[in-house]
């Protein structure tokens, strides 16, 4: 069995025990499904380098639809990276990073995100470069006796501001919240949400983009976020 069937067997059967990561209540609140591929003529005409027309783009959808969250991405070839060199090609020829390996939840800043389950602080940093997390905190978790981890990214600096790595994470606890532009790469605010079966060396950072040629390898350690955030089934 791989890691990747042995998360998601575990994952389905402990489902019920998750916490919620944001404040959602249906049918009260709505969420609208964003999509940031080619395919989406108002984006493209959007000049997405600017992070006042990116927000007011992301706000004026989630208006109109009445949302509180817009949500969506994972495993989506998006054409929004080519506004940052960090995901450009590191030698010329060779692929840029456009596939998103996390879900990202979009809304107001300051949003308070919890704990999906108990975890322990593995790490965290602040990614400042215009277009990568920003602040950023990784929680490690045990479930089942199978280890694994989650990222949040694009936090706000107050998230990273009186933690250290071993802390102990209580499931449910407000641990963190969106940042706005200047803490969380120069993004609209949301939460990049993304879990990770095999961390290796990495420490406060963790790839949330990859080659499109190399998915099957990224996706197989990322999984679906929806497992634990159980929101896709409210569009």
């Amino acid at each position: 069995m791989t890691s990747l069937t042995a998360f998601k067997e575990i994952a389905k059967a402990n489902q019920h025990l998750f916490h919620p990561v944001v404040r959602f209540e249906p049918p009260k609140d709505r969420l609208l499904q964003l999509d940031f591929t080619e395919n989406k003529a108002a984006l493209i005409e959007t000049d997405l380098g600017d992070t006042s027309k990116f927000t007011a783009y992301i706000n004026q959808q989630l208006s109109k639809a009445n949302a509180r969250y817009g949500i969506g991405g994972y495993a989506e070839h998006r054409t929004v990276y080519r506004i940052s060199k960090v995901f450009d090609a590191i030698e010329a020829g060779d692929e840029p990073r456009r596939l998103h390996l996390g879900t990202d939840i979009w809304g107001k800043p300051n949003t308070t995100v919890m704990a999906p389950l108990d975890g322990i602080v593995h790490s965290f940093a602040f990614n400042n470069q215009f277009g990568d997390y920003g602040a950023t905190i990784i929680l490690s978790h045990s479930l089942n006796a199978f280890s694994f981890y989650t990222l949040y990214g694009h936090l706000s600096l107050n998230s990273i501001k009186n933690i250290e790595e071993g802390n102990r994470i209580e499931k449910g606890d407000f641990f963190a919240e969106f940042g706005i532009p200047a803490e969380n790469g120069s993004w609209p605010p949301h939460l990049h949400f993304q879990i990770i079966l095999d961390i290796g060396e990495w420490k406060g950072d963790y790839p949330g983009v990859c080659k499109f040629s190399e998915q099957d390898r990224w996706l197989a350690n990322s999984p679906d976020p929806d497992i634990i955030l159980q929101l896709n089934k409210f569009l």
